[in-house]
């Protein structure tokens, strides 16, 4: 069997990450700005390719390669959505969703091709299902750093995001030294539990924040009458 076409898995990460996008903004519209939330997801692409780069040129860092990386990955999200035109915004929760998905989205390629798998190899199937769950994980460390922006609360979620990402590196460093591949499962069940609890129990304080806001809002303008 020939060997996975490198273009073609760029398109592994994006369009799972596109449909995870349009499925879970359902609901939360004007609450953001399409053109924004487009340009956090492409800015998450690229700082996402960056940062795996640098993952490949310095994966021999043996055990700290568990703490380092997800100090180094949050801590990039964490510098883009604490812009000041970001700060105590209530969309900068769903931007940091789109950024966090867009970086999680790169790791599916750069895995891939990194490991040069065969299409026919059960390795490659238990890769990629690794990697989708790395999707849904950034997505969901993304929206708890822009709600803590948002809230005022960063150095707390900024942290949770850090320490949640420990179980996931602790994996992939085991996968790797001792080549248990169907380890790469666990990482699916996990990601999808912690973005579930992003979408879940993080993203709609916004909406309830924005309707306790206009009910405020409401009665301060009746009182000043």
């Amino acid at each position: 069997m020939s060997s996975f076409i490198p273009q073609a898995s760029l398109f592994l990460g994006i369009i799972p990450a596109l449909i995870l996008l349009y499925m879970s903004i359902k609901g939360y519209e004007g609450y953001f700005k399409e053109k924004l939330m487009f340009l956090t997801f492409v800015v998450g692409l690229i700082i996402g390719f960056i940062t795996a780069v640098f993952e490949i040129l310095t994966s021999k860092v043996g055990i700290l390669f568990i703490f380092l990386f997800p100090l180094l990955e949050q801590l990039f999200k964490t510098i883009i959505l604490n812009l000041r035109r970001f700060q105590e915004k209530q969309e900068t929760t769903i931007y940091g969703f789109c950024l966090g998905l867009g970086f999680g989205s790169v790791f599916t390629p750069a895995s891939l091709i990194m490991g040069k798998y065969q299409t026919a190899d059960i390795a490659f199937f238990l890769a990629l299902l690794g990697t989708l769950g790395l999707i849904f994980f950034h997505a969901a460390s993304g929206t708890f750093i822009g709600y803590g922006v948002y809230a005022g609360k960063l150095p707390r979620y900024l942290t949770l995001s850090i320490a949640l990402q420990l179980p996931i590196t602790s994996v992939v460093y085991i996968t790797n030294l001792f080549d248990a591949g169907y380890l790469q499962i666990s990482l699916v069940v996990y990601g999808i539990i912690i973005y579930w609890y992003a979408i879940k129990k993080i993203l709609p304080r916004i909406l309830a924040e924005g309707q306790r806001r206009k009910r405020a809002h409401k009665e301060a303008d009746i009182k000043s009458k």
